[in-house]
């Protein structure tokens, strides 16, 4: 990257910044703005910059503005709602999650015949989790009830670290590093690695990087820009330790926000207003730069298969699941439908597949090229249908007496 792309990229991110908020009440926000203006900068459209991001920087970029999200957006997690409907996420996790996966290998067995078991696998598991970043237009949008918001926010923010035992399990299986026999003691091993080491780095950073906070500013230690400081390096601290101890950073910090929420009830918004603005900030640089490179890395491999089923992933993979896994709950059918329609995959999918794409070279290109067209289609649908869609069902559910 040279001056010229450097400041290209500063100049949207300034044009952005001004208009966000006019931005964020229409159907053009986000993401998909990012992306547009990424794909309309890069060589596959106007050429104005030439960007030459390796896949491990693109990895590292995803991974920091998830695990920033993650931290922030389960600080802000409404505890009282939570434990109220808190039957909701489990579902979604545990039935789901797992009924997504298998519905992804099922379409994946159907759409790409060249494809090993191993490799539908895995793909069923990159399009697995949900992207907490990309829904934040529905998971802070006041038309929604809170119960349907919080749902949505755990399950995004639990499911791609679940994912990651499982995605590590299929790459092993996938490259020959593990045998068949084997299989079931290295699942059992992986995910206990990689959710307890999350679980447990996630509570000790939590609980003591949120007293710390809290007992500096109440003394008045910490003021004025260094507020700004704290949440951002306890959430990058709390990422970084869990993949140095190989558990899963996401959980990790998923955890980790949730307890600082708690323990800094009264000023957390102070702290947590700064890292907001800053995960926003890496959120923009992400997809501009996935924008500007995604659609040439993959225009090659693109066919009919590959649409089939990125937009089978965004729809039957997604909605059917949450329906089975929410029977017996009492929820409005369009409540069931609103959840399964917006699960929206993002960053994990894009750490995810530098992952496996890293492993599998030159094997990869479907797989590349199906999880790329899928985050691309999540983009544009789930954001043209952010703002519209959860107005009509706030509406609906308001004018029923509020229940859900």
């Amino acid at each position: 990257m040279d001056y010229s792309d450097l400041a290209i990229i500063a100049a949207f991110a300034f044009l952005y910044s001004i208009i966000a908020s006019r931005l964020g009440k229409t159907r053009f926000n986000g993401a998909l703005v990012y992306v547009i203006a990424g794909f309309l900068c890069g060589g596959q459209a106007f050429g104005w910059i030439d960007v030459q991001i390796g896949g491990e920087g693109l990895k590292i970029l995803a991974e920091l503005t998830l695990a920033l999200v993650l931290f922030t957006d389960s600080a802000n997690t409404n505890l009282a709602t939570l434990r109220r409907i808190e039957t909701i996420p489990i579902r979604l996790l545990f039935i789901g999650l797992p009924l997504t996966l298998a519905f992804g290998f099922a379409a994946g067995w159907l759409f790409f015949d060249e494809l090993g078991l191993f490799e539908i696998a895995l793909l069923a598991t990159m399009l697995a989790p949900t992207d907490a970043a990309l829904g934040k237009a529905v998971v802070t949008n006041p038309a929604v009830p809170e119960s349907v918001r919080e749902s949505l926010n755990v399950e995004s923010g639990l499911n791609d670290g679940i994912c990651v035992p499982v995605l590590l399990f299929f790459l092993a299986l996938a490259v020959g590093d593990a045998e068949s026999g084997h299989a079931a003691g290295l699942m059992a091993q992986l995910t206990l690695q990689a959710i307890g080491i999350g679980v447990l780095v996630g509570g000790v950073a939590g609980l003591v990087g949120g007293r710390l906070i809290r007992h500096c500013s109440t003394r008045g230690w910490v003021a004025g820009s260094w507020i700004q400081i704290p949440v951002i390096a306890l959430a990058l601290t709390c990422f970084a330790t869990a993949q140095w101890l190989e558990g899963s950073g996401f959980i990790a910090c998923f955890v980790a926000g949730m307890i600082f929420g708690i323990t800094e009830k009264g000023n957390k918004g102070r702290f947590l207003e700064a890292a907001e603005g800053i995960g926003d900030s890496m959120a923009l640089v992400t997809w501009f730069m996935f924008g500007a490179v995604a659609v040439g890395l993959t225009w090659q491999y693109l066919d009919w298969r590959v649409i089939a089923y990125a937009l089978t992933s965004l729809t039957v993979i997604r909605i059917i699941p949450v329906f089975l896994a929410t029977l017996g709950l009492k929820l409005r059918w369009d409540t069931r439908l609103f959840m399964g329609w917006f699960g929206p995959r993002g960053l994990a999918s894009i750490v995810f597949v530098v992952l496996v794409q890293d492993e599998l070279h030159p094997s990869s290109e479907v797989l590349v090229t199906t999880v790329t067209w899928t985050i691309l289609l999540s983009v544009l649908l789930h954001g043209l249908s952010a703002n519209a869609l959860s107005k009509a069902y706030g509406a609906r559910i308001a004018a029923s007496g509020g229940g859900v």
